[in-house]
């Protein structure tokens, strides 16, 4: 990795720590009460020096700042760190030591200097692993494979949070010298028709291709619940890469699903773009042309026509694979009911209001009219 990647932190760099960090003690409050072994393990394969030239915090020492404030997590937590630059893992024990109260946590946080391959994935595939989140975050592609997620991915509440440098990946798709590294991400037969499908395609469908065939390959492997968040060039005309996270549970697709959306760089009608774009900002009004809040309450009276469920219900059998989380969907049914195309069970006369808003709690059962009305 260039060594010129930690000098300054950028802000997408920001943005992508933030979210591990986030989903990490939003899972681990999670897992760690129903953890039989008493552990859970944050594994970070591409852990840089720990802090950048600035100062920044990097995400190993923003995992290790949650588990040391936290009397449960500083006694479970095993951390193990690796970077293949012997100087970023000798700076990365530097910036570890001098954490504040790093003597408190039961289990020593470990850092190794190695190369990411063969080696690493038989031992992730010979263990039994405890509860894991697992972040993946190389410079390019090399040691980022299908088998490598898997071999974490396999055991009981392990999850996989990853890099994936769409530019070079793309790049790399239609370059003869690194056929073995895309094969390795994508599988040899996945990735010989993807090379076939991508001719001729737009930029845009190109992306498009790319990321739903990997989404399709870890779906194959078990990782039934797969989420990207897309990052774009300055210009916000570009996508640059993503971090994909991948689970088994859906209950942590739908913790990473609200974590993602908060750090979304534009929302119309509050929809969250689950994409980071430093343009956003500059240009709002472009971000803001199409209602997708709108299209949200027409799939519903399409797709529960006739039916009569709790909103809690809807929600859970509706979101996965659509941009919309919990609070889009109670403000779509406040609309409909608004406008008398559904009816609420309390209705909303008989509902308290926050903010102004009339709340739609979990259990008020919705009933939709018949397909055609």
């Amino acid at each position: 990795m260039s060594t010129s990647f930690f000098e300054e932190q950028k802000e997408q760099s920001e943005i992508k720590a933030a979210i591990v960090a986030n989903y990490f003690w939003a899972w681990a409050k999670v897992i760690m009460p129903r953890a039989r072994a008493e552990r859970i393990a944050y594994i970070d394969l591409f852990a840089g020096p720990g802090r950048y030239s600035d100062g920044s915090k990097s995400t190993p020492v923003l995992i290790l700042e949650k588990a040391i404030a936290d009397p449960v997590m500083r006694k479970m937590l095993v951390a193990l760190f690796n970077d293949k630059d012997e100087a970023h893992a000798r700076s990365l024990e530097a910036a570890i030591a001098a954490l504040p109260g790093i003597e408190m946590l039961a289990h020593k946080p470990v850092v190794k200097s190695q190369e990411v391959g063969e080696e690493i994935v038989k031992m992730f595939e010979q263990m039994r692993l405890v509860p894991t989140l697992c972040f993946v975050d190389p410079w390019g592609y090399k040691g980022l494979s299908l088998r490598l997620i898997n071999s974490v991915l396999k055991d009981w509440a392990c999850e996989c949070v990853f890099f994936f440098n769409y530019n070079r990946i793309n790049m790399g798709l239609t370059n003869p010298f690194v056929v073995e590294h895309m094969n390795a991400l994508f599988g040899d037969e996945r990735a010989d028709a993807l090379r076939a499908r991508l001719k001729g395609l737009s930029s845009q469908d190109r992306e498009l291709a790319i990321v739903e065939e990997l989404a399709e390959a870890l779906r194959e492997m078990g990782g039934k619940y797969v989420l990207p968040f897309a990052f774009t060039n300055d210009r916000g005309t570009r996508t640059t890469h993503h971090l994909i996270f991948v689970s088994k549970h859906v209950l942590g697709y739908t913790i990473m699903k609200g974590i993602m959306a908060g750090e979304s760089s534009s929302a119309p009608q509050g929809v969250a773009s689950f994409r980071y774009s430093p343009a956003d900002a500059r240009f709002p009004i472009l971000f803001d042309l199409t209602r997708p809040l709108d299209d949200l309450a027409g799939m519903l009276l399409a797709d529960f026509a006739g039916q009569s469920l709790r909103m809690q219900d809807i929600f859970d059998k509706h979101h996965v694979g659509k941009p919309f989380v919990e609070k889009n969907y109670r403000a779509a049914l406040r609309q409909l009911e608004a406008a008398g195309k559904v009816q609420a069970d309390p209705p909303a006369t008989k509902r308290r209001k926050r903010k102004g808003e009339v709340t739609f709690a979990p259990d008020v059962r919705v009933t939709f009219p018949p397909a055609g009305r």
